[in-house]
């Protein structure tokens, strides 16, 4: 089959074309034929090294297929079942091992690039705004790189929920977030979140901030946070944050918080009723998936130049 290997972490020039043999399954394992790879910021941090993995390995943590094989104590899923899945590495390739527990069955009525467009990035908007700090009607919340993939669908979820939400993006991006529904659109180029968040808030601040940028944005987005309230660091894009003296939370009484999609689908059932409730939204049109484009899988290395530009706006996904 083919696949993307690295032998080492760099740009994205490490990323090869190869020939490997197609693995086979063992217990509690299954192999998928892939259709369709989500590309996410977390396979940069892994390709150049800023989350080391032993190498040579297989980048991509997300895909949809069908399954084609399985380990031999496996009852479900089953042989020509169509699935997708997150956070399992591998995906990169023609076909993939998986954790049988991690994978979810695509509702007949969505494809599987919309599947693998909505894995990762759905159930990140969806556990931070049910879990991390669950949205009530009326809260205000500061959500950073709303015009991403990630940050599009917490504007639509924060907005489903009836929150007032501030959302941030690049001058050439802001119609993204409007068309979400954000009630306040900052050009993070030009204006200063932190400035326009207080003015509107009458210095209370929001409730919470969604922040998947990191160094540039964390000081600023821990001086919106409001009384009590939850700063979610959930990426760091820009780079990672400095060294914090918990002190500066005493303030106001802040939560400061460092979630990842594993802490929030750490079971089955877990996942299995986030994933539900993912894809009846997206089947009701509750959610509107963006896919920037579609590139051969061959193409790895220039899918990773697009997302580390900042130039797309929705999903790149890999179709091997």
């Amino acid at each position: 089959m083919k696949a993307i290997r690295m032998a080492r972490p760099g740009g994205p020039e490490v990323l090869e074309y190869v020939d490997v043999p197609v693995p086979s399954p063992g217990p509690g394992e299954a192999l998928v034929r892939i259709e369709a790879v989500g590309v996410n910021y977390i396979d940069i941090y892994h390709r150049s090294g800023l989350y080391p993995l032993p190498v040579p390995f297989t980048p991509g943590s997300e895909a949809a297929g069908v399954v084609e094989d399985v380990g031999s104590d496996v009852e479900e899923p089953r042989r020509g079942d169509r699935v997708v899945y997150a956070m399992s590495p591998g995906s990169y390739a023609e076909f993939a091992i998986v954790p049988a527990w991690k994978l979810v069955r695509i509702p007949d009525a969505v494809d599987a690039r919309t599947a693998a467009a909505a894995m990762l990035q759905g159930l990140t908007a969806h556990y931070l705004t049910h879990s991390t700090h669950p949205l009530a009607a009326g809260e205000a919340a500061l959500i950073h790189a709303a015009a991403g993939g990630a940050g599009a669908l917490l504007v639509q979820m924060a907005k489903a929920i009836g929150a007032k939400v501030f959302a941030t993006a690049s001058t050439k991006k802001l119609d993204i977030p409007r068309a979400d529904g954000a009630d306040v659109v900052i050009d993070y180029t030009s204006e200063d979140f932190h400035e326009i968040v207080m003015r509107h808030t009458g210095g209370a601040g929001v409730r919470v901030v969604y922040d998947s940028v990191g160094k540039t944005t964390f000081d600023k987005s821990l001086d919106s946070v409001g009384l009590r309230g939850v700063l979610a660091l959930f990426g760091q894009s820009s780079g990672p944050v400095p060294p914090v003296d918990p002190a500066r939370l005493a303030k106001r009484g802040i939560y400061l918080t460092r979630p990842s999609l594993a802490h929030y689908t750490a079971t089955r059932d877990e996942l299995q009723t986030r994933a539900g409730d993912l894809f009846a939204a997206i089947e009701r049109g509750a959610l509107h998936l963006r896919i920037a484009r579609e590139l051969p899988l061959r193409d790895a290395a220039e899918a990773h130049r697009l997302l580390e530009s900042r130039a797309t706006a929705g999903k790149l996904l890999l179709i091997p």
